[in-house]
């Protein structure tokens, strides 16, 4: 009879978990915010999994029927991941999409379209010998190319890389605006647990807000050392902390860099004293490891997704935690 006196209260918590919403995401750091918004309550599903591209992306049939059934779907927006308008309106039509770089308070930046990105003042003739001594150094480099370099680059360079820069998750002070963005759809879709959206979110903002300050104070005396990425997608991080980025080899990671590109990389290596290049582990390091090796630089890893990071609650603040220290230790010399 115990067990019969339990059913009611069984059948009311049920009930309790199935008002919960259906939350769908694209990328794993908007995955790991939404996680501590909703804690206990629910678990949200990934769109992109861990280490695909954001860029481009086939959804797996699971992952269409949780976009389908979807109460509220988080997104950073079509600059990110263009292929997922078309399932968002034809398999999400009833959900609650927020695109996150259209949030009310979000730093948004543009994206920088030269290789270098401090202006470049050395003369042409300095610029034109510099040239000539390296050529056979940049054609190495281009034969360390992971791509395979071919004229696709130099028309894809030709067009204007402009737009708002998507990757607007690296820096904090938009981590701390998106949350609140995200409680609030969420209690309005749930307001029976709103107080507890509320509250979930203002103890990560408070956590991001420490773990923000806490790095900002590591990274300081290491802030006027000049380094180069392997591509642009780090500027929202390097912003927030005042750190003196010098460029990017390849214009996305979609992309190969041409000869032209390379000679300015190796011209900003010189004139800008760079002490270290960034490569991701999503590609291959040759290109990279080549340029550092001639320059005599030192090398780090940064991953904007944290593709070895595990999804969920805690994914946020180790993402953050994970580049500082890379940076930290790549500009130190450690």
């Amino acid at each position: 009879m115990r067990s019969l006196a339990l059913i009611p209260s069984l059948l009311m918590s049920s009930a309790a978990l199935a008002d919960i919403p259906s939350v769908a995401t694209d990328i794993t750091p908007v995955h790991g915010l939404v996680s501590m918004v909703m804690g206990d309550l629910g678990t949200p599903t990934l769109l992109v999994e861990p280490g695909a591209s954001p860029h481009g992306y086939a959804l797996r049939p699971s992952q269409a029927a949780a976009l389908q059934d979807a109460d509220a779907v988080f997104w950073i927006g079509h600059d990110l991941t263009p292929w997922l308008d078309g399932p968002l309106d034809s398999l999400a039509s009833r959900a609650v999409v927020v695109e996150l770089l259209d949030a009310e308070g979000a730093v948004v930046h543009q994206f920088r379209e030269d290789a270098v990105f401090a202006p470049d003042e050395h003369d042409e003739h300095d610029e034109h010998d510099e040239h000539d001594e390296h050529e056979s150094d940049v054609q190495a480099l281009d034969d360390h190319d992971e791509h395979g370099h071919d004229d696709h680059e130099d028309a894809h360079e030709g067009h204007a890389h402009d737009g708002a820069d998507p990757h607007a998750w690296l820096d904090p002070e938009n981590a701390v605006v998106w949350l609140a963005a995200i409680a609030e759809t969420l209690s309005g879709l749930d307001p029976e647990n709103a107080d507890t959206y509320r509250a979930n979110a203002e103890e990560a903002q408070a956590e991001i807000t420490a773990l923000n300050t806490e790095i900002a104070t590591r990274l300081a005396p290491v802030s006027t050392r000049s380094f180069v990425v392997f591509h642009d997608a780090f500027q929202y991080f390097e912003h927030r902390f005042d750190l003196s980025g010098a460029g990017a080899i390849s214009m996305s990671d979609a992309s190969s860099p041409s000869a032209a590109r390379i000679a300015e990389i190796w011209d900003a290596v010189a004139e800008q004293d760079v002490v270290c290049v960034f490569s991701e582990p999503q590609f291959n390091p040759g290109l990279v490891a080549t340029i550092a090796g001639i320059s005599g630089l030192n090398t780090g890893v940064i991953d904007p997704l944290g593709t070895t990071l595990e999804p969920g609650a805690g994914f946020y603040p180790a993402l953050l935690l994970d580049i500082a220290n890379s940076v930290e230790t790549c500009l130190s010399g450690q």
